[in-house]
């Protein structure tokens, strides 16, 4: 699969994009022996062989970890208080990071990854990637409470809102399941909180449609390409 040279370029961490570009412009670039100086132009990054100066470049792996987040751990790559981090429940040489974020004690879907073009895609709001959380609350969940949910409420005057709401158990009102494609700090817990209800617990049981079934809290596995490409394909 082709890609433009500047990407290309940028993920090998010789520069950012932008970089990447001028050195083209000023020739510096060479592919399989020649100078481009096109903008445009796009390598193959398993045939063709790519020279910036005299350094030759090798596309970083990209690698993608989807983790059953336990409690007590923070969504980072490192903490200042020495919390224990997502990232130190896995086993890879990569410097990886989360995509998203989960509270301290939320449990549930998190994914860790070293692409950062992935991530930034998959946690865009306006590209509709499904979040659900089971939510338990201190009280019944009313009626009325439900509809402005599903309507939307303003948060620091923007306007949030669950696509969908459903109960998770008969006769029972204090667990219920929320779809959204928000991702904002402490959202599900601050759409609940602003209608005077405490969420006591809460666990993320699906996002872009992965879920954590046949893994414990605490355990991870590895995703292969073809689970990338058919997450965006979505």
């Amino acid at each position: 699969m082709e890609i433009r040279l500047n990407k290309y370029i940028a993920e090998s961490g010789v520069a950012s994009r932008r970089k990447a570009e001028e050195y083209i412009i000023q020739g510096r670039v060479l592919i399989n022996g020649k100078v481009v100086k096109e903008l445009a132009t796009k390598v193959d990054p398993f045939i063709d062989v790519v020279y910036v100066d005299d350094v030759k470049l090798k596309r970083k792996e990209k690698v993608y970890f989807l983790l059953n987040k336990p409690k007590g751990f923070i969504t980072s790559t490192s903490d200042e208080k020495n919390r224990r981090t997502v990232v130190d429940l896995i086993n890879t040489k990569e410097k990886i990071f989360p995509v998203g974020r989960l509270d301290y004690n939320t449990t549930g879907v998190m994914l860790l990854t070293n692409d950062g073009e992935f991530s930034n895609r998959i946690t865009h709001p306006k590209n509709n990637f499904k979040r659900v959380y089971i939510v338990k609350i201190d009280k019944n969940l009313e009626v009325k409470d439900k509809e402005k949910l599903l309507s939307g409420i303003f948060l620091d005057k923007k306007k949030g809102v669950f696509t969908e709401l459903s109960y998770v158990k008969e006769r029972s009102y204090r667990i219920v399941r929320v779809t959204s494609v928000e991702g904002r700090n402490h959202f599900v817990k601050r759409m609940f909180s602003s209608l005077g209800y405490r969420v006591a617990d809460l666990e993320r049981e699906s996002f872009a449609g992965i879920s954590t079934d046949g893994l414990r809290q605490g355990e991870y596995k590895i995703l292969s390409y073809n689970d990338i490409e058919n997450l965006m394909e979505k």
